[in-house]
């Protein structure tokens, strides 16, 4: 993991800025110029954000990859976000899927190569109804990633490790796989961090750096803090992700507080401390 340094990039949307030169200067600011891209701003919002890709490009700022949102998502608590998440809930599904085709043409426009979103949480038992949906739903999402040469990444958390594992496998789509965020194990209470990134290494697309405290009250969220101040055994993380021969980005994401540039340089220095 010598070359950590190289493979560092942000989550843009954890800087929450308002355009992208305000983007290109916080990235200078925390040491790191490479960005995974929220890619609903500039579909959504061309007169504001239509020019980040020629921005980037003259500021040698590098897209690692991007990310898509879905309308309607509330994760107030966890249960809001069961009902809202993702492609599962038919009220939004049209209204989503012509967002999506229209991210997966803007996605390669930019040469980007990887898109990573929450599906929603997937249904474990093949017998439930909604197994069959989703399946469906993320096929069609899927292949029309493909169809411009664009790679899909699951967002892990709402599932076990070993329930993924089963829909991707059936899924049967080559150019899906994970985008594995060790927090949202210990957010949604699925399990160990280390022992699902063991189980879903053969589908790694990307990794989150994002750290967590366990929640004390079941079915509550748990406490999104600093890397390196949670209950990811890092150590173990990167230990793993060497074994496996894993090569890909690592996207640092803060989603909490009010200072997360600060909070982002820190996780920079201590994963490069590592």
């Amino acid at each position: 993991m010598s070359n950590v340094s190289e493979r560092l990039a942000v989550c843009s949307w954890s800087l929450q800025p308002q355009n992208p030169q305000q983007l290109v200067e916080q990235l200078e600011k925390i040491g790191i110029r490479r960005v995974q891209i929220a890619l609903d701003p500039i579909r959504s919002e061309a007169t504001t954000w239509g020019n980040f890709d020629a921005l980037a490009q003259e500021q040698g700022i590098k897209i690692a990859s991007g990310m898509f949102g879905t309308i309607g998502e509330d994760y107030t608590t966890m249960e809001t976000i069961r009902q809202t998440g993702g492609i599962v809930p038919d009220k939004t599904w049209e209204e989503n899927w012509r967002n999506i085709q229209a991210t997966a043409k803007l996605a390669a426009k930019m040469g980007i190569r990887l898109v990573t979103f929450h599906a929603g949480f997937l249904p474990h038992d093949e017998r439930d109804p909604g197994f069959v949906k989703l399946r469906d739903r993320l096929r069609q999402v899927a292949d029309a990633f493909g169809a411009e040469g664009v790679d899909l990444g699951l967002e892990t958390g709402q599932e076990t490790a070993d329930a993924l594992k089963h829909f991707l496998q059936v899924l049967d789509r080559r150019n899906v796989g994970v985008n594995f965020d060790p927090a949202n194990m210990i957010l949604y209470e699925k399990g160990d961090p280390i022992a699902a990134l063991e189980t879903l290494a053969p589908w790694l697309k990307q990794c989150h750096i994002k750290d967590a405290r366990r929640t004390k009250q079941s079915g509550t969220w748990g406490d999104e803090v600093v890397v390196g101040t949670g209950e990811v055994d890092w150590g173990k993380f990167f230990e793993v992700l060497g074994r496996v021969g894993y090569k890909g980005d690592l996207c640092i994401e803060r989603e909490a507080g009010n200072q997360r540039a600060e909070d982002i340089r820190a996780a920079r220095k201590f994963v490069e401390s590592l």
